[in-house]
């Protein structure tokens, strides 16, 4: 299984990029968008997977121990570019909210290369600092701290899904590192608090929230897209209506080609596809967690364990926005959502999961400053 590991990775993730190019040839040109083409959004999508796969392949070669010692220029490119989402005419304001860069032949968002530069440092600190997991300054404070700053960056964008992204990962990322619950319990009750208090202090995202509790009272409002892809997994059922029979795509389910595409594949796959898809992000949560436990270093252990976590979190939050058990949040399905940043992080992001995984297979484990398999375990 641990020899297979990396193939059972890149197949769950093909199966995922074969089945959101199929739906995206089926739901993209009824987008209002889409200005004029059928094709448009899928010749953009297939422009991201060609420059992803590159990503993906030039991860999968390079040696992952070098991040270790490049984090501080992708940190401060995330910073940077977080800051110029500010600056017309580079950055661009979409549906209110500022979180886009202009790169002249595409736009980009940096909320996703911020996600990197968390990971990268977090993983870099606690390698180097093992010793002091534990301690409250450097084993919580500064390394969540400085987490915080990309955080809160991407918080003023009026990000809040990616801010909550990105900061459970990096509480999930302390603590296999080894640090304490007194200081983690704390800090996540902070953090829901202060999400909460954003959000009530935010008029769309409140009533999102209220909406959520009873989507058929609002189904004309807030409620409107939780409620028509409901109405899509119930006219699917087990087969589905065929691909392209689909009706929430004609303008009834708003954004049925991002966010919402996962509702799509349940109205016209039908639910033997919705559980493959379910099923392909559980083998890539499986292999990530093996392959973080089986790397040869604590560094290795910790950014396999990060991606695993940011990539497949990310997931269950779209599932659970699109199926109603979570409120509203726009964010996109990975590897399956149109949607060029995420697309090509994440690709990045499993091309280096490759790589430790290469690395860990091709040389014996180090004695020094590793986590055994058996200790991480017992921390789950």
């Amino acid at each position: 299984m641990r020899r297979r590991t990396g193939y059972i990775l890149i197949l769950s993730m093909g199966s995922l990029l074969a089945i959101g190019i199929v739906m995206l040839f089926s739901t993209g040109a009824f987008a209002h968008d889409s200005r004029g083409d059928m094709h448009f959004f899928v010749k953009r999508q297939l422009m991201w997977l060609v420059i992803g796969g590159s990503a993906l392949v030039a991860a999968a070669m390079l040696d992952y121990r070098l991040w270790a010692r490049w984090w501080p220029w992708v940190y401060a490119a995330a910073a940077v570019m977080l800051i110029l989402c500010f600056v017309p005419p580079v950055g661009m304001k979409v549906n209110g909210a500022w979180r886009w860069v202009n790169l002249g032949f595409a736009s980009f968002q940096p909320s996703e290369l911020g996600k990197i530069a968390v990971l990268f440092f977090l993983a870099s600190w606690y390698a180097r600092h093992e010793e002091q997991a534990a301690e409250f300054w450097r084993g919580f404070v500064l390394p969540l701290a400085a987490a915080g700053i990309i955080m809160a960056l991407i918080v003023v964008e009026v990000d809040l899904g990616a801010t909550a992204l990105i900061g459970t990962t990096a509480l999930a990322m302390a603590f296999v590192a080894g640090a304490g619950w007194r200081w983690l319990l704390p800090l996540i009750g902070a953090g829901v608090a202060v999400l909460c208090v954003a959000a009530y202090h935010i008029e769309e995202r409140m009533g999102r929230i209220i909406a959520f509790l009873d989507p058929e009272k609002y189904k004309l409002g807030e409620g409107l897209q939780q409620w028509q892809a409901l109405l899509a997994f119930g006219a699917g059922g087990v087969d589905g209506l065929g691909l392209g029979n689909g009706r929430q795509k004609m303008l009834y389910l708003p954004y049925a080609h991002t966010d919402f595409i996962f509702p799509m594949i349940g109205e016209e796959l039908g639910l033997r596809f919705t559980l493959l898809t379910v099923f392909c992000f559980l083998l890539i949560l499986l292999a990530g967690v093996l392959i973080a436990m089986n790397a040869k270093d604590r560094f290795g252990m910790l950014l396999g364990f990060g991606i695993t976590i940011i990539i497949t979190l990310q997931a269950a939050i779209n599932i659970g926005v699109t199926t109603s058990l979570l409120p509203n949040k726009g964010m996109p399905l990975p590897f399956i959502s149109y949607g060029g940043s995420n697309l090509a992080v994440s690709m990045l992001l499993i091309g280096i999961l490759v790589n430790i995984h290469r690395q860990g297979r091709r040389e014996p484990k180090r004695r020094s400053r590793v986590v055994p398999a058996t200790s991480l375990a017992v921390r789950f």
